[in-house]
């Protein structure tokens, strides 16, 4: 029997009051299952930077409730955090600290002290073994954000939000991280990832959920979601193969996207 990990209901979230408040979500329903690979696509402004934020709790909704394997993120937020491992699609590393130290303080937080040895292990399942003395400032793209995923993983956690992992990654550092995110998965973790790329979510995702002015207008598998719209596939090739999540999304629904920031 399936296991849902992450239930959303009804949430409403909004920024600032009155008639200046920006609605960021608007009666989002979601449930994703223990162990899946789910994705969120959209284009900037659709509302899943503020999903994400909601689930972390460093956002409350205006109305709804959300739950982490059973906890109320609202109400058990600190219990919460600590089933979470969280890679942010900016994460600012602190240049005076080592990829090790760096590890060693991350791991602290959660009142986790491992050994030099167990650290090294772990920087090299992220292909990272002979950056242990390495200042993140001195590491390629491709090597933060494999670092930024170590180190949302310092706690073990049971559930991994990966916001737009690949976005800034040339195409072999972008299925180096596609390794990761699998390995993750095989490992029993589910993960929610946020992307413009459906050729990310069709390589990753089980199941995917488009959002579009802070709703949820589809969600389903990848396959499905082309199937019920009884349209043919669409291909859009970029220079790294990337799918346009744009050009994609309007010849499928025939609907704009905004491109505000949310």
């Amino acid at each position: 029997m399936e296991q849902t990990m992450i239930q959303i209901e009804n949430v409403n979230a909004s920024y600032g009051r009155g008639a200046r408040a920006v609605h960021a979500l608007r009666n989002v329903n979601l449930s994703v299952q223990a162990g899946e690979i789910f994705g969120l696509l959209g284009p900037n402004g659709a509302g899943k930077t503020t999903l994400l934020a909601c689930l972390e709790g460093l956002h409350r909704p205006d109305r709804g409730w959300i739950t982490v394997n059973g906890l109320d993120v609202t109400r058990e937020t600190d219990q919460v955090k600590r089933q979470l491992g969280i890679q942010l699609q900016r994460t600012a590393l602190m240049d005076d600290l080592t990829a090790g130290e760096l590890m060693q303080a991350y791991a602290a937080m959660y009142e986790i002290f491992p050994s030099k040895a167990e650290i090294q292990t772990r920087l090299a399942q992220f292909g990272l073994a002979e950056q242990a003395r390495v200042f993140p400032r001195r590491m390629s793209g491709g090597q933060q954000q494999r670092l930024a995923l170590a180190l949302a993983l310092v706690n073990d956690p049971a559930v991994v939000l990966l916001a737009e992992p690949t976005g800034v990654l040339d195409p072999r550092s972008r299925r180096t991280v596609w390794e990761i995110i699998r390995r993750m998965h095989a490992e029993g973790r589910t993960v929610i990832i946020t992307t413009h790329s459906m050729e990310e979510a069709e390589a990753l995702c089980q199941r995917v959920a488009i959002m579009n002015h802070g709703q949820v207008i589809a969600n389903d598998t990848p396959a499905r979601l082309i199937t019920n719209l009884n349209r043919q596939p669409v291909e859009s090739r970029t220079q790294d193969r990337a799918a346009n999540l744009e050009d994609v999304f309007l010849s499928l629904t025939g609907q704009a996207l905004i491109e505000e920031e949310i």
